[in-house]
């Protein structure tokens, strides 16, 4: 079944409902799969929101990214980044503190198809994420001279880059798309589920999202770039680390794109640095074509 779009609204009523909605929720990942930290106000540097996924724990033997796709037990680590020091916390373990390097072992680690030159943060850290996971692996954090290029399909300028994020610096998506779809569950899931960075709300429009090419919020320009296809995790339980069939087996129902993947949310490249802050305002540059 292919994606079941909302129903076309003319472009003037769409852009007047879309620009009633705020920025209402910001996160960020400082560790790839690990928990989020949400924020009132974030700094937009040209990866992103700074600190997002600045970090990824790789498998020592083969330097492969690891995710909650093969450990759900990642959603229970919490980390936070202040003042170049990085402190996470785990059930059952001592909360360990470290300073971010920028020099160390040089690892070449794989994210998806992507070879990125990354710095170990060292032996104590490795082990205090061995110890957890049971795997092992090691800590490692984008060196500062390497540039992670985006995809040249998707990117709008040969600047665009991203540190350890799949593949783009923010996930987009609606309020009201994550209430569409908990009018279809049994029980109804949080928005932690999809992972986001930026959460709108106030358009009244699910899946707005799905519509909108160019736009800005608060001094920040935003291309919609790609819809954004949804994995295991999140059939994650992102406090218990449990996993279940929901939410792809119902999105699986009435979001199916082409090829088959289950669509949630959309991938989003931004044009310049700034701020963003909770409360605001979405304006519309350019709509999809219809």
């Amino acid at each position: 079944m292919l994606m079941q779009m909302q129903t076309l609204l003319p472009e003037v009523e769409l852009r007047t409902k879309t620009e009633q909605a705020t920025l209402t929720a910001l996160y960020y990942y400082p560790i790839k799969s690990c928990a989020g930290i949400q924020m009132d106000e974030v700094q937009i540097d040209e990866c992103g929101i700074i600190h997002d996924r600045e970090l990824m724990l790789v498998e020592t033997a083969t330097n492969e990214f690891l995710t909650q796709r093969e450990l759900p037990r990642m959603a229970l680590i919490h980390p936070h980044i202040t003042d170049g020091r990085v402190k996470v916390e785990a059930p059952g373990m001592s909360a360990l503190e470290a300073p971010l390097l920028e020099e160390g072992e040089k690892r070449r680690v794989s994210v998806w198809s992507d070879k990125c030159r990354a710095i170990d943060q060292g032996e104590e850290v490795a082990q205090w994420f061995s110890e957890y996971l049971k795997v092992d692996c090691r800590l490692v954090r984008m060196a500062s001279d390497f540039r992670r290029r985006l995809d040249t399909r998707y990117a709008v300028s040969k600047e665009n880059q991203v540190h350890f994020a799949d593949g783009f610096p923010f996930l987009l998506v609606s309020q009201e798309s994550l209430d569409d779809l908990n009018t279809r569950l049994e029980v109804p899931l949080p928005m932690n589920r999809f992972r986001p960075n930026l959460v709108i709300s106030g358009s009244g429009i699910p899946f707005v999202e799905d519509h909108l090419q160019r736009l800005t919020i608060g001094e920040i320009t935003l291309d919609v770039v790609k819809p954004c296809a949804r994995c295991a995790i999140t059939t994650t339980d992102q406090q218990t680390a449990v996993t279940a069939k929901e939410p792809l087996k119902t999105l699986a129902t009435f979001r199916r794109g082409p090829g088959g993947k289950v669509l949630f949310g959309q991938n989003v490249i931004h044009s310049n640095q700034g701020v963003l802050q909770v409360g605001d305002q979405l304006k519309v540059l350019e709509v999809k074509e219809k």
